[in-house]
């Protein structure tokens, strides 16, 4: 079943991605809907109610930063449960899409399991991994790909 979601996950993202028509120039913040061109997601940094998570390279460990954000994050949606989010995992331009698909949802799962820890309802809770495919900063610098480590917080 999990070979089968993955998937499925990796042939949406390819396809959103073949569709996309992003610029290299941009600065990767989202516009006011969230949604590009044919309702394709742009990347966005977090809002101030639900912070991004960060990661560092190659991993999906919360560190202590990370559990204090989504303390916050968890404290929010339990305050305001007719709310649903997307953990949205996304990874930097480095290793294999298959592989960064792979680790965007293990860092997505990793959230979405810290939250239900913390009491979250799961029906308000879902994920998807974007991998390399959306990311905040386009250069290829240490910086950029410290922004791209993320879990995006995406209300809908």
């Amino acid at each position: 079943m999990r070979a089968v979601r993955m998937t499925a996950v990796i042939l949406l993202v390819l396809t959103m991605a073949a569709c996309s028509k992003t610029s290299k120039s941009g600065s990767g913040m989202a516009e006011d809907s969230g949604l590009g061109e044919g309702n394709i997601p742009v990347a966005s940094e977090g809002s101030s109610d639900l912070p991004d998570i960060h990661f560092e390279f190659d991993s999906a460990a919360l560190s202590s930063r990370a559990q204090s954000l989504l303390s916050s994050n968890g404290k929010w949606l339990m305050n305001n449960t007719g709310k649903k989010i997307v953990l949205e995992g996304h990874c930097d331009e480095r290793g294999t899409r298959e592989y960064n698909m792979a680790l965007g949802e293990r860092r997505a799962r990793a959230a979405y399991d810290y939250l239900r820890s913390l009491g979250v309802a799961s029906q308000q809770l879902s994920t998807i991994s974007y991998g390399e495919e959306l990311p905040l900063d386009t250069a290829s610098t240490e910086t950029a790909w410290s922004k791209n480590r993320r879990v995006h917080f995406a209300i809908r």
